[in-house]
């Protein structure tokens, strides 16, 4: 009796969910995604296979299963199809990989134009050329940065250079756990990154259009005409709004953005395609409505609708077609579609859309946090003011309600992001809300119309018009920027949390919005568990990088670096992952005694020295039991646990937990597991 009840109470549940699940597609399908990234193995070729004949099984039994079961005959069909769509997209994007450091002549054709972490410009090439290497194993892209010296020819789409670069594969998490930068990669299809000192040389003309870069072409082209209107910042920002090309906006100008919450702006996302759709169908409606004979014979909802759709396409083609910019377009493009067809144009099922697509075309993008704040943020948005919308919930007079409902979607939309900034970020800023308040109305009210006008008048060269005025609201955005990122305490910094707090809030979070009853509470639970795990994050006592040339010891300060340059990418990394707002100086400051080449230090009652320089390798030595870091290769035999770049390369980062003598070793390669894009045919030999 008592098991048919519970039946009968399970069944009433999953039954009163009817007309509700669809939104649970793109969360099925995310956890077959994720569940591939978190095997560490690669799986045979032939296991998606059954897995899809299964999957397709379970979709064929859902129908016949009832009700009740038959949902969770469609859930167990979805996570096996993202399981097998993210294994067939790692297959598909598979490339050869440099296998060594190298260094010599780099020929290739510019598709992509960027700037780096550490400000310099930076070149994707393609059609690759690398000495005497074999096509076969030559990557299919490589990417170099301009350092020093490295100018001469302009870098324009489609140039055909050739200079002298370092080049090395793309390196593995910075620790253990961290970001893979190798996965990244792979996805990207680059082969190769590195950095050369010497003038590019152009070997051609560019062949933009010739050689199927038009689109490129043109952002590039339009980004150069606004920066040549706007010149600094307001022109690299404008440039950035409009084109989506960062590469004018100096390291400055995205700190103080990013430090006063304002960075989003930067991105073309939601708001920049609602604000640019709403602002086209509302100026067609009016248009239409002032001339009568057509205002009465057409109609003008649905027209503005499709003109509206059409400008956000071209806005996603001149953008660059990032995972943002693509969620945002569909969106658009679903609300406008519903509008034509006379439905509702904002719900969760349009989110649900446009997660279902993104995740289709790029399974990858579920890992990083450009997908992650831009659904959170949304489907945030969606759900509260969908909530307003059914309860009939006013937001004050007429009057207010402008303002009210940027005071709410600046609130709420933070409060969604939060936490996946602050995860992948290792910052929280204090002031964000007050920057985005009195910015984020600006960007709809004068930069965004300024834009529309500005591409209206460029046919007959008169866009400075439109530029001139989109100027002003950017510069009033970046005062604010850098207004907010001065003022005490503007930025925290919290500890990165473990690999399980992030998805446990999202699970508890997507239960609370898209469940029906009272049992939705029941998400509180999972979050509140994250929130435990996260301020109780066991951090290392001792980082070792992947290329030996780094160490860093946790001390009472804070993590102690080994020494006060070099590596900054990795120092950078730890500190922002240690919750740790120091620069890499002054870590190594910590570290006791005077800065040497050979740098020691005990953990846990355990010896452990820093050997940096091959002079200091032949003058080193250790203490039976110790830990030896070596920044170059040795094959001198010592007593002791040593570290070397050899070593390390079949390892990646180290991390070690110490407690009274125990020392416990914990690798990137224990966590990554070998996979396609660490593992690959093109061999990875390393000289020694």
């Amino acid at each position: 009796m008592r098991s048919t009840a519970l039946r009968d109470h399970i069944g009433a549940i999953v039954l009163n969910q009817r007309g509700f699940l669809f939104p649970w597609v793109p969360v099925c399908l995310a956890a077959g995604i994720a569940f591939y990234f978190a095997l560490r193995f690669e799986p045979p070729v032939w296991v998606y296979v059954p897995c899809t004949i299964l999957s397709g099984c379970a979709a064929l039994a859902a129908k016949r299963c009832g009700a009740i079961i038959g949902p969770l005959a469609w859930a167990l069909a979805l996570v096996g199809a993202g399981f097998v769509i993210a294994g067939t997209r790692a297959h598909q994007v598979g490339e050869p990989v440099l296998g060594w450091r190298y260094y010599g002549p780099v020929e290739g054709r510019i598709i992509g134009i960027d700037r780096s972490a550490s400000d310099a410009v930076r070149l994707t090439l393609d059609q690759v050329i690398l000495g005497r290497i074999s096509a076969p194993r030559t990557p299919t892209r490589v990417r170099i940065s301009l350092h020093g010296d490295a100018s001469g020819a302009a870098p324009l789409p489609g140039l055909r250079i050739m200079t002298t670069g370092h080049l090395s594969p793309p390196s593995g998490p910075v620790e253990p756990g961290g970001f893979d930068f190798q996965r990244h990669a792979w996805f990207q299809r680059l082969g190769a990154v590195g950095y050369t000192r010497v003038p590019i040389v152009a070997l051609n003309a560019p062949q933009g259009w010739r050689g199927g870069l038009g689109v490129f072409s043109v952002r590039m082209a339009a980004s150069a005409r606004v920066q040549q209107v706007l010149e600094g910042d307001i022109g690299g920002f404008a440039a950035a709004v409009t084109t989506g090309d960062r590469s004018a906006m100096s390291q400055s100008a995205l700190d103080a953005l990013r430090a006063s919450n304002l960075a989003h702006l930067l991105a073309i996302s939601g708001l920049h395609m609602g604000l640019l759709a709403g602002f086209v169908f509302s100026a067609v409606r009016v248009a239409v409505a002032l001339v009568p004979f057509v205002a009465l014979r057409v109609p003008s909802k649905k027209l503005a609708a499709g003109f509206a759709l059409c400008a956000a396409a071209i806005y996603l083609a001149l953008s660059g077609g990032y995972v943002a910019t693509e969620r945002a377009f569909i969106m658009v493009a679903v609300a406008l579609c519903a509008v034509m067809v006379d439905r509702r144009a904002i719900s969760l099922r349009a989110v649900a859309v446009a997660a279902i697509l993104v995740l289709l075309l790029r399974p990858e993008a579920l890992l990083g946090p450009g997908f992650q704040m831009s659904f959170a943020a949304t489907t945030a948005l969606v759900a509260v003011f969908g909530t307003l919308r059914d309860r009939k919930i006013t937001l004050g007079p007429v009057w207010l309600r402008p303002v009210l409902a940027v005071v709410i979607s600046s609130a709420v939309a933070g409060a969604a992001t939060a936490p996946i900034g602050a995860a992948h970020f290792n910052t929280v800023s204090h002031f964000g809300l007050i920057a985005n308040l009195l910015s984020v109305p600006l960007m709809g009210i004068l930069v965004i119309p300024a834009a529309v006008l500005a591409a209206c008048l460029a046919p007959f060269g008169a866009e400075a018009l439109g530029l001139w005025a989109m100027g002003l609201g950017l510069r009033w955005i970046l005062g604010v920027a850098h207004w907010v990122a001065g003022l005490d305490n503007a930025q925290g910094y919290v500890p990165g949390p473990g690999p399980a707090v992030l998805p446990l809030i999202a699970i508890g979070a997507l239960f609370l919005i898209l469940w029906q009853g009272r049992v939705r509470w029941g998400g509180l639970v999972p979050m509140v568990l994250a929130v435990a795990l996260w301020a109780q994050v066991d951090r290392p006592q001792v980082l070792i990088a992947d290329t030996g040339a780094l160490v860093g010891v946790m001390t009472d300060q804070g993590r102690a670096l080994s020494k006060p340059r070099g590596a900054g990418f990795i120092a950078l990394n730890w500190l922002e992952n240690d919750g740790d707002g120091a620069d890499q100086e002054k870590a190594a400051s910590r570290w006791d005694g005077p800065p040497d080449r050979i740098r020691q230090t005990y953990v846990g009652g355990v010896p452990l020295t820093h050997v940096i320089g091959k002079k200091a390798a032949a003058q080193a030595e250790c203490i039976k039991g110790g830990i030896l870091v070596f920044s170059v290769p040795t094959e001198t035999a010592l007593a002791c646990d040593v570290f070397d770049p050899v070593r390390l390369r079949e390892t990646g980062s180290v991390a070690l937990y110490a407690d009274k003598g125990q020392v416990r070793f914990v690798t990137a390669k224990d966590i990554t597991g070998a996979r396609l894009w660490n593992s690959n045919d093109s061999g990875r030999r390393y000289p020694k």
